[in-house]
């Protein structure tokens, strides 16, 4: 019985807007990620060939490395 009446006076207003702000919160982590792994892909496309190879990739190999698995999940933000 306590928990009826403990559950009857919560509010689903304060419920609905956390969800509401976990989302936006959610989006806003997943684009600054995005922001930032395309500024690396940038920096990287800058190097030249030898620095590429240096640190042990190629350039076609820039955005594998710099996005691996999370390119999938950043998608569906966009």
């Amino acid at each position: 019985m306590t928990t009826i009446s403990q559950t009857a006076g919560r509010s689903l207003r304060s419920s609905s807007s956390d969800g509401f702000f976990r989302k936006l919160a959610s989006g806003a982590y997943a684009l600054f990620d995005l922001l930032e792994r395309r500024s690396a892909v940038k920096t990287l496309n800058d190097l030249d060939d030898r620095a590429l190879r240096d640190i042990g990739i190629t350039r076609s190999q820039i955005e594998d490395a710099v996005y691996g698995q999370a390119k999938a999940e950043l998608a569906r933000y966009l």
